[in-house]
Formats: C-alpha cells, structure tokens, sequence
C-alpha cells in the first residue's frame, strides 16, 4: 500500500484505541493517549499525530510504561496538586489532576499542577488549550531525553524542552503556542527520516559533533536549540522547573534511566494555571479586552497569531477528515491486532 489514506477523526481515534489496547494498555489510558494524537493528526501537527502510535507502540513494548498505572493525586499545600503517574502516560495523570487544578486556580488565583514519574511523548498545546477554554491562562514545561547540545557545545544534554502557553479569548479559539527549545521536534526529524530527505543543516549535529544534513546522523547525534544562547537558557530553566523543582527527573537522568530500550522519556511535567480574576476582579473583562487590541494589532498588518494554522487546519479535517500517508497507514495497521 503505498497511497495515501483518507480517514474520518472518529476512525482515527477508532484506529488509536485500537492499537493501544492491543498493545496491552489499560482502557483508561488509551482513551486519554488516544485523544492527544487526534488532536494532533486534527490540527494538521503530523509528527504529533498518529505517527506517535507506532512511538507509544515502541515504549510499551520496551517495557518503559507501567500500562495499568493508576495515578494518584497529593495536595503538598493549598495552593499546589502533584500527580504520581507510576510510571504511565502523562494524559491520564494531567486529567487526574486538571480539575483540582481549576478549582485552586480560581480559589487562590494562580495554581500549579505537577505530574511525576510519567511518560511523554506528545505536545503540551493540548493542556494549555484545554485549560485556556475554561478561561485560565495556562503556561507548561517538560523536559525530555538529553538529545539536544547546549549552544556552543555538541554534546547532548538537554530535552526539547518545550514550553506552552495559553490565553483564554472571549469569542475566539485560545492563544496557544507551543514550541521545542530545541531548533526542531525530534518528531520532524524523525518523519524526515522515514521519507529519506535530509535536513537543513543548522538542526544538529553527528556523532563527532559535525553539522550534518542525515536526519539520522542527527537522531544518533545531537540536536541544537532555537536562537542560540537563548534557546539554550530556555532549556535550562524548563530543566529546573520540571526536573529538581518538583523531585522528578533531568533529561540526562532520564535518557540514563531509559537503559539503552530506546522509549519515550521519563520524568516530569509543571503547569501553571492563573485565574485573570483572581488578579482583576470586576475589571477582568475591560483588561481582557484590552489583550483582544494587542492581538488585531498583530492580524491587521497580515501577521499570525500562534496557533491560527492550527486552528485552520482544524476546521478543514473536522469537514473532510485528514490524510494519513499510505507507508505510515501500513506501518501502523501491522500494529493492529489480527491484522
């Protein structure tokens, strides 16, 4: 099979659920995990998407992810919850814990929620998306697996690293972004892989240390961070703020505890909630509105807010369904069971 397939959303969250249950994982887990990599394939992130079964797919079978993990939700101080994952996905951990979140962040105005001992593979804009919908503003970091070089080193020692945010619009889709600290997702170089093209030149390094444009002699390399020196102080705070800041792991402590199986990174995630009224009282609505100037001041000289692709492509596949390439679809329907 080498053309592409066309798929409703359902039958992609169908496909995932299905895939991740014969792949042994516990119901609740799958339908947590299931919904990021619709989001992901939905919103046209494609290295987000269900790419990220054949990812899941690997990390169980390596043994990396407790599949039956029941997270359990601690309250440290009022104004703080922490989800243990015991060792499972972090989707399941983070919808443990957004309700208690919400509540806190509304009760004492800002509140932040910290997942430990989970696994990661996906992006943070789902979390910060669904926490900007019900009108907090939401800001999120996770390290990673150390693949990625300080700027002026070669040798990894970072995750991507990402940061996400998000601001509630009254009316309108959230402000979101979400990106790596390092200059690209390891996912898109990844893809670039399996399609046999190469990469630009300034996304990272081999294993001597050498710019390279072999997306696979990146993947055994070392990536580089986004604008230098900048993207690489961003990495550090993200490593201490979800790494030491919440007793959870670095991604070189992560990378090392993966022992060579080659899964997802394990460790930790911190999110922030802050309720605007919290700080505004009556007046939130005036100052909201306020942001609302900032951001047609952005659109009405033709430039993008963060997210509007997303957004777009949103609501193309939700009237038409998404492609999925014909060597990934073949790819992943060897993972289904009886298949």
């Amino acid at each position: 099979m080498s053309e592409d397939v066309r798929m409703t959303l359902d039958a992609v969250r169908t496909l995932a659920r299905t895939v991740l249950l014969g792949a042994g994982l516990s119901q609740a887990h799958a339908e947590a995990v299931a919904e990021t990599m619709v989001a992901g394939e939905r919103d046209g992130c494609a290295s987000h998407g269900i790419y990220r079964l054949l990812v899941a797919a690997n990390s169980i079978a390596k043994g990396v992810v407790a599949v039956n993990a029941d997270p359990v939700m601690s309250e440290p101080a009022p104004a703080l919850v922490r989800v243990d994952g015991g060792g499972g996905f972090a989707q399941l951990a983070f919808e443990r814990g957004r309700v208690r979140l919400e509540e806190k962040a509304r009760g004492y105005g800002i509140a932040a929620l910290a997942l430990t001992n989970v696994v990661h593979f996906a992006a943070l804009w789902p979390e910060v998306e669904a926490l900007a919908e019900r009108g907090l503003v939401a800001l999120a970091v996770t390290p990673s697996h150390a693949w990625v070089a300080p700027a002026g080193g070669t040798v990894p020692v970072f995750g991507t690293n990402p940061i996400a945010f998000g601001w509630p619009r009254t009316g309108d889709h959230p402000f979101v972004f979400d990106f790596a600290t390092s200059a690209v997702a390891r996912g898109e170089i990844e893809l670039h892989r399996r399609a046999g093209r190469p990469v630009p030149d300034d996304w990272g390094y081999d294993a001597d240390g050498q710019p390279t444009t072999d997306a696979a002699a990146v993947l055994n390399g070392a990536m580089r961070t986004f604008g230098g020196h900048k993207g690489s102080a961003l990495a550090a705070m993200v490593e201490l703020l979800a790494g030491p800041l919440i007793g959870d792991m670095t991604s070189r402590e992560s990378l090392d505890a993966d022992a060579a199986r080659g899964g997802s990174p394990i460790g930790g995630e911190l999110i922030v909630a802050i309720d605007p009224a919290g700080f505004l009282g009556d007046a939130v609505a005036d100052h909201l509105a306020r942001a609302e100037t900032m951001f047609a001041a952005i659109e009405g000289q033709g430039a993008r807010l963060p997210s509007q692709r997303r957004y777009a492509a949103r609501a193309r596949s939700l009237a038409e369904g998404v492609v999925i390439p014909g060597a990934l679809y073949r790819d992943i329907m060897a993972l289904v069971p009886g298949e």
